[in-house]
């Protein structure tokens, strides 16, 4: 018996030996070249920003598409490449409704179950287990697993969330702070004075050209989105579009259905009819809407935190007496006010099935995480470099340390306090290179505004934290992967919103077709999807 468990002990230790020398290289560099085919868009601030500055560059050759060649022997291409927004969505909703997927994609928590159900992508739990970073693995569960839940189907993980802050999403109203002064206004507190600012603004003609061109409140056809949104607005009235709240029964309702949406509605409605609103917003993207901005047409807007960097840096560019502020969305109801916020993560990258080197992706996100957020501080490199504010684009995946803004924002804030620089590390010391660099007065310097503005003693960030602190914030509280009706109707029934929704603000139907509105949306599957919900909600409680 002594020599058989002699034996046995030896085996095992043989077999943890083995296993040792076997274990997965989270940074293992292939001894021949993998490239991996992804699908990409690209936006204003990329293009802008980076290529202007390095017109040599490409994005298959740059910083990121080198750095994963370099350490992984990972090549980068991309089957094709769009601009971002409705042509991006369109084009991928077209490859993916004929099965013609690349082999890596970022998608939404609809397409991936859509993938998923099709047999067309594949599990990556013991992917991801396996050669996961410990790093990579605690960054990606600094929200929690709400991340994972959304992307986990019958138990599989069919997509590595590109992981992003949750407070990020809950909007900010951009003020034009210099137009405030001139017409001796105060901060709008409440909506009754955002409306009043916004008639003032339209009356001032600050540009003097004698024409009625100036908007009293800038909107995107996209009303929920980052950019010129409405999500603020309605939040002031009780109302959270495309979240799932508790009612006062403690039942998970769709926010856009609630009656604070009807009143919200019926504001705007009058907005326009005074002249507040942009008779063309319908048709109109964010990148048009910016363009007007820029050029003066507008000073007040509800949007995110980063909006300083895009577009407002081109405003203060134009006209250097600019000045614009984030500050808190305001109340309309003597209800509790709150902003809303999301899964901070928006895409997931999922795997094609078949691929040769799935793990390939795992790895490309364990560099992105060290590189930008690792221990040897090198954001000012390939995150937040001084002379490119959106470098970090040109990875084709993007987890980010969700906790990564709030937290150099409040380093930043100690710093003021204290004045001891030597506590300031990582992608805080990057922005502290900027503050620094705008407050020199340089020409150089002035590019940099945006951030200010972002960071700075009267920054939006500070906003975003006394949401925190103020248990100002309504999370979304369904985060599980999309129910059955879900994956097959509600696509349906948010371009039926936002086309109701669009037609009552521009006084196209009257405020009472809301109320059909309800009906429709619950006969056409938002009854279904609301018990599925709730089926999940009550499993999770």
């Amino acid at each position: 018996m002594k020599k058989l468990t002699a034996l046995l002990a030896l085996v095992l230790a043989l077999i943890m030996t083995a296993s040792c020398a076997l274990a997965a290289d989270p940074f293992g560099k292939y001894e021949e070249p993998v490239t991996v085919h992804f699908v990409r868009s690209t936006d204003d601030t990329l293009d802008a920003n980076y290529f202007s500055q390095h017109p040599d560059k490409t994005m298959t050759d740059n910083l990121w598409c080198d750095l994963y060649r370099d350490t992984l022997n990972v090549i980068v291409d991309y089957d094709w490449i769009v601009k971002g927004g409705d042509e991006y969505e369109q084009k991928l909703n077209i490859e993916l409704g004929v099965g013609n997927i690349p082999e890596f994609v970022n998608v939404n928590t609809l397409q991936l179950k859509q993938l998923a159900e099709a047999d067309l992508i594949m599990p990556l739990e013991d992917i991801y287990e396996e050669y996961a970073s410990d790093f990579t693995k605690e960054i990606m569960l600094e929200t929690g697993t709400s991340p994972f839940d959304a992307a986990t189907i019958n138990g599989h993980l069919y997509g590595l969330p590109n992981v992003d802050s949750t407070l990020m999403i809950a909007d900010l109203l951009w003020v034009r702070t210099d137009w405030l002064e001139k017409l001796n206004l105060p901060i709008p507190t409440t909506m009754e004075e955002v409306i009043a600012t916004a008639e003032a603004f339209c009356k001032a003609d600050f540009d003097g050209n004698g024409v009625d061109d100036t908007v009293g409140i800038a909107i995107a056809k996209d009303l929920w989105g980052q950019l010129f949104s409405l999500r603020g607005f309605f939040n002031g009235f009780d109302s959270y579009p495309g979240i799932w709240v508790e009612d006062e029964n403690g039942q998970l309702v769709y926010g856009s259905t609630l009656p604070g949406t009807k009143e919200a509605l019926r504001t705007l409605q009058d907005m326009y009819k005074k002249g507040l609103i942009d008779p063309e917003f319908g048709i109109k993207d964010g990148g048009k809407v910016a363009e007007a901005t820029t050029a003066g047409k507008c000073g007040l807007f509800y949007g995110a935190q980063w909006n300083s960097i895009y577009p407002l840096q081109s405003c203060v560019n134009l006209d250097k007496d600019a000045q614009w502020r984030a500050v808190s969305i305001v109340p309309a109801t003597d209800k509790p006010l709150k902003a809303q916020t999301d899964v901070g993560t928006l895409s997931w990258t999922v795997v094609k099935k078949g691929v040769e080197h799935p793990e390939a992706v795992v790895k490309m996100f364990n560099v992105f995480i060290d590189k930008n957020w690792g221990p040897n501080n090198e954001n000012g490199i390939y995150y937040a470099p001084l002379d490119s504010e959106s470098i970090w684009k040109l990875s084709p995946v993007v987890p980010t340390n969700p906790n990564k803004n709030n937290g150099a924002f409040l380093d930043l804030e100690q710093y003021r306090k204290d004045g001891d620089e030597s506590k300031v590390t990582g992608e805080a010391y990057s922005i502290l290179q900027k503050l620094k660099a705008f407050e020199s007065g340089s020409e150089e310097g002035f590019a940099l505004w945006g951030w200010e503005r972002i960071y700075g003693a009267e920054g939006a960030y500070g906003v975003l934290i006394d949401y925190q602190n103020k248990g100002m914030l309504q999370d979304n509280l369904f985060v599980g992967a999309p129910t059955e009706t879900m994956t097959s109707r509600m696509s349906t029934l948010k371009d039926l919103q936002d086309e109701v929704f669009t037609k009552i603000i521009l006084n196209e139907a009257e405020v009472d077709e809301f109320d059909k509105f309800l009906s429709d949306f619950n006969a056409l599957g938002g009854k279904d999807i609301t018990e599925e919900v709730n089926e999940w909600y009550a499993s999770v409680k």
